[in-house]
């Protein structure tokens, strides 16, 4: 009695009862009908025809090395059951013929592969080329169909959700949603890159703030998804274009701010910034060559530690961190302003506060239009459960759908009616420390100092020759320059239009 071993296989976890036992049904009425004995059974579950790396189909070679001698036949339903790349496939089968005289049956094509059989060599041929072709026929649709949900439709198909978002729907409607609490974390890694806070310390921040994504560059890969600017990434297709294509998602920042992070984080200097609180300007003002002055403690002849800035550039500057921080606390005194100045800046203030109040009401009242439709699709799901019109998994499935969207809209409307007493009340208290910037400065945190310095030089501050210098600094604070220069602190050498209003956080 001959003896035979079969392989079944199927790609998609979600046709395997059908597939499987279609297969062991067709399979078993050819051994039963030829009188064949069955060894071993090797099922391969949602895996690939591509490649023959599937874990049955492993153990299957390594039962014939084993046991060839017993085994006459290797059954499978069809010749692309045991792979769809044709080259590949046929030196398989001959391979099996050759070194261990066994032959390949495909039971449905009525195909008994004999390598030196003409006639049956080129139907298994032409079997497995037809396979291969339907293969490639498939994956072109698949990718036309992907490109045009992303590009076309705007749509974001990866299956992991973004930090930050939460599926909702189902089937082509499904989509994003800001997840409010995970979106404030996201805001705040942008905003922190912007200001120039050392990546080590926004993780930190991040984490603690109740970021969850694992590995060392998550931070990094925040950072450059463009998902997080209402777009999405589209690979090309045929001869249609790649690129970022609008999504239908809502943005958790804007693409203003997207865009500057992308330019900023190919520009990003390579060292890793450490900050340390004896010497806050290391990284942030830079040696006359333009590279970033470094900093670190040197042993004096009493033993006692003094801290200076350096340069790698031997010869250029070496300063006294003392002498380099007086001299810029200095510079704050003559930055202090005016208090008339300072009522002008709170008149406007008041003007352009009221006006994103009033945008923000609008939105809310949107947003609660909105929330009063969610319950009312809740409520309906909850009476077609009462009625017994819907079994309990879709029940759970719509109710999980409905209550995070619901969250997420009461949290959003939360934002966006935020007291703007809060607000008027924050610019009261703080507005007059205007009068007293250096106040300001030497009360401030490291990461606080290193952003103040950013934002007022727009990181374009020097050291050489003994001084500050500067090409850019913001106008507000720079109508004592002229006394900076005469009293050695600082230089401003005005080379472009300088910065007149204070710069947005990127949020």
């Amino acid at each position: 009695m001959k003896r035979a071993i079969r392989y079944l296989r199927f790609s998609q976890l979600g046709q395997s009862n059908g597939s499987i036992e279609r297969q062991e049904m067709y399979t078993d009425q050819y051994l039963q009908y030829n009188n064949i004995q069955l060894v071993d059974t090797f099922i391969d579950r949602g895996k690939s025809a591509k490649t023959f790396d599937r874990p049955d189909f492993i153990k299957l070679q390594a039962f014939i090395a084993k046991h060839y001698k017993s085994v006459d036949y290797l059954l499978v339903d069809q010749l692309d059951r045991f792979s769809r790349d044709a080259g590949e496939a046929m030196n398989m089968v001959k391979q099996f013929q050759r070194k261990y005289s066994i032959q390949i049956i495909s039971v449905t094509e009525g195909i008994i592969f004999d390598y030196d059989t003409p006639g049956s060599f080129f139907r298994a041929g032409l079997q497995l080329l037809l396979a291969e072709e339907d293969n490639i026929n498939r994956s072109i649709k698949v990718r036309g169909g992907i490109y045009t949900a992303r590009a076309k439709e705007g749509r974001f198909l990866t299956r992991e959700k973004p930090f930050g978002y939460v599926k909702v729907g189902e089937g082509k409607q499904r989509h994003l949603e800001v997840n409010e609490l995970e979106a404030k974390v996201v805001r705040q890694i942008y905003d922190m890159f912007l200001r120039d806070v050392p990546l080590y310390k926004i993780k930190e921040a991040a984490y603690e703030m109740g970021f969850d994504r694992k590995g060392n560059m998550a931070v990094e890969r925040v950072l450059a998804n463009p998902v997080y600017a209402g777009l999405v990434r589209v690979e090309p297709f045929k001869d249609l274009p790649g690129g970022l294509f609008p999504a239908v998602h809502e943005p958790i920042i804007d693409k203003a701010t997207w865009q500057m992070v992308q330019s900023k984080m190919k520009i990003a200097d390579k060292v890793k910034v450490v900050v340390d609180d004896e010497i806050p300007l290391r990284g942030v003002v830079k040696c006359h060559c333009g590279v970033p002055l470094t900093g670190a403690p040197s042993r004096g002849k009493s033993g006692k530690y003094f801290y200076y800035y350096k340069c790698k550039h031997s010869k250029h500057n070496n300063i006294s961190a003392v002498k380099a921080h007086e001299q810029f606390l200095n510079a704050c005194n003559l930055m202090s302003i005016p208090e008339k100045k300072i009522k002008e800046i709170r008149n406007g203030c008041y003007t352009s506060l009221e006006e994103e109040m009033k945008t923000n009401r609008k939105k809310a009242i949107e947003k609660n239009r909105e929330l009063q439709e969610v319950k009312q699709r809740l409520h309906a799901v909850e009476e077609k459960w009462f009625k017994d019109e819907i079994n309990k998994d879709t029940y759970d499935r719509w109710y999980s759908t409905y209550s995070d969207h619901i969250l997420n809209l009461t949290a959003a409307i939360e934002r966006l009616s935020i007291n703007p007493n809060k607000a008027f009340e924050l610019l009261d208290n703080n507005l007059d420390m205007l009068s007293d910037v250096r106040y300001i400065y030497d009360k401030a945190t490291t990461l606080q100092k290193r952003e103040f310095v950013n934002k007022v030089f727009d990181g374009n501050l020097y050291y050489q020759e003994g001084i500050y210098r500067t090409p850019t600094m913001l106008d507000l604070l720079s109508h004592n320059a002229s006394k900076m220069e005469e009293k050695g602190y600082l230089i401003y050498n005005k080379k472009r239009d300088n910065l007149s209003t204070i710069p947005k956080s990127g949020r």
